[in-house]
């Protein structure tokens, strides 16, 4: 009977053990990240190469 009484208690034992598994330190929260998408270039930066461009086609095509 005892040793029944004494694996009952080594069981019991061990189970209580894992279920309090951690210790009682604060808790970790991990940072939230924040995603920004880059703001885009304005329309008119890739116009004026273009405009160049055009403008010297335009020159050169009348000489």
């Amino acid at each position: 009977m005892t040793k029944i009484f004494a694996i009952a208690a080594l069981l019991s034992a061990t189970t209580t053990l894992t279920a309090t598994a951690g210790g009682m330190g604060e808790p970790v929260m991990e940072p939230h990240i924040i995603v920004q998408e880059a703001e885009t270039s304005s329309s008119s930066a890739g116009l004026v190469p273009l405009m160049v461009f055009v403008a010297l086609v335009a020159v050169a095509s009348a000489n």
